[in-house]
């Protein structure tokens, strides 16, 4: 009999029941000894900008779980603003843990994702091997302080135009959103031109509602429920082993997440000197050889050593 908590479907992919009433979409991919959930960004995105880990995570014997955050295409998607806040999308991570079977485990989080990784582990790292934060700093104040130094760099006439929709919260202005997609997307998102495919899908995908929620009308403005976040004093009872990435050119500081490794005692940080936010893909080698080495040095009980 199938569990009640869980419909399986084919192909690796299984539909997870949580808060008792909604279902959430994971899929495993490949097979081997070391497990490894991942935690997509937005809020409100989905899975497939990913999809790019499964040329170089199954081949190490890694097995990892896409897994789509309740509200995201892929999971159901309740017309309920109640349900888009830290707390409840933290306890269903934990129930999709509990449906997947996973014990000492990787748990992986890019961008908002890695915030909801520093929550979990905060409250239930006696579930965890290890951690992985990709492109995420401590608090949302230091996001808003280095992104806002990132637009004072934009040409003059850049910033007049972004100004002049901003006091007409006219965020959606075909002019505004050309503004933002070559001055801050193209330069400190992605920085490969044109976007990979996967992660055009996701941004197609994006649920705005979550998004529009929890963090605002755009990357610049955070009005969200998020906007007052902050985990500079907790951070150092994250015990696990600990990675922390980021990109040169990525809209986190990457002299923040160096702070953040001084404070997570058992932690390394890496940069990757020519990626973005998405440096998975636009300095992917780099990436992915700093994250299988985590993994590697974790797994021989050489991390720290």
């Amino acid at each position: 009999m199938k569990d009640s908590q869980e419909k399986i479907q084919t192909g690796g992919v299984k539909m997870i029941q949580i808060d008792g009433k909604y279902k959430v979409w994971t899929k495993k991919v490949g097979s081997g000894p070391i497990k490894m959930l991942t935690l997509h960004g937005g809020p409100g995105c989905t899975h497939e900008y990913f999809e790019c880990f499964e040329d170089f995570l199954p081949q190490e014997g890694i097995e990892f779980c896409y897994y789509d955050q309740l509200g995201s295409a892929y999971s159901d998607q309740p017309k309920d603003k109640s349900l888009w806040n830290v707390d409840r999308f933290r306890e269903e991570v934990e129930q999709v843990r509990a449906a997947l079977g996973l014990n000492n485990f990787y748990l992986f989080g890019n961008s908002w994702g890695g915030m909801l990784g520093i929550e979990y582990a905060l409250k239930y790292q006696r579930h965890l091997k290890a951690l992985i934060i990709s492109n995420m700093t401590a608090s949302i104040a230091s996001y808003v302080k280095h992104i806002n130094e990132l637009r004072q760099k934009f040409p003059s006439e850049t910033i007049k135009i972004l100004e002049k929709y901003e006091a007409k919260e006219d965020y959606t202005a075909p002019e505004y959103q050309e503004v933002m997609f070559n001055q801050l997307y193209m330069k400190h998102l992605c920085r490969i031109n044109p976007w990979p495919e996967p992660v055009q899908r996701t941004f197609r995908n994006l649920s705005t509602e979550v998004y529009n929620t929890m963090q605002g009308p755009n990357e610049f403005v955070v009005t969200g429920n998020i906007k007052d976040w902050n985990r500079w004093n907790d951070i150092q009872n994250i015990k696990v082993p600990t990675l922390l990435i980021v990109g040169r050119y990525d809209t986190m500081s990457a002299k923040d997440i160096q702070k953040m490794g001084e404070l997570i005692p058992n932690s390394r940080v890496c940069i990757c000197e020519n990626g973005s936010h998405l440096s998975m893909y636009d300095d992917q080698e780099t990436y992915f050889r700093y994250l299988l080495k985590f993994i590697k040095d974790v797994e021989s009980n050489r991390f720290g050593k």
